[in-house]
């Protein structure tokens, strides 16, 4: 397995990881829409997880504003999970976010998602008291 940052010849596999991994979510999280907005940042922020033939098999998005960074999209195909990679993924992207001065991370999880919630658990991520709150522009 390899770690790459995300480049244009992947975006078919990671519109399929997905569509597969957030079947529920709506059409401004999907990739022909998110994709081109993370990539219009030009942060270097993306990556994908490649497996010996190049598939990708994981991804993952992170965002910095200065203030406080975000993970998002991260996911891992079925066929490869408990294998690290995603654990290899999340260390990436905090990785580069600590490099850049960051010093809190966020992430949003389904709260009926009870097993995404205790891996990240496992990273040292905790659950606090907030209320996510979104509106769509």
């Amino acid at each position: 397995m390899q770690i790459i940052p995300y480049e244009d010849r992947h975006f078919a596999e990671v519109d399929r990881l997905w569509r597969t991994e957030f079947p529920n979510d709506p059409e401004r999280n999907r990739a022909p829409q998110a994709i081109p907005k993370k990539l219009a940042q030009a942060d270097g922020l993306f990556w994908v997880a490649l497996d010996e033939n190049g598939d990708v098999i994981g991804t993952i998005m992170a965002g910095w504003d200065g203030h406080r960074g975000w993970l998002y999209s991260v996911a891992v195909a079925p066929s490869h999970r408990n294998a690290g990679i995603g654990t290899a993924l999340v260390n990436t992207a905090l990785d580069e976010l600590r490099d850049r001065g960051c010093i809190k991370v966020n992430l949003q999880v389904r709260s009926s998602n009870k097993a995404v919630v205790e891996f990240y658990r496992t990273l040292g991520f905790v659950t606090e008291p907030m209320v996510s709150m979104g509106r769509t522009l």
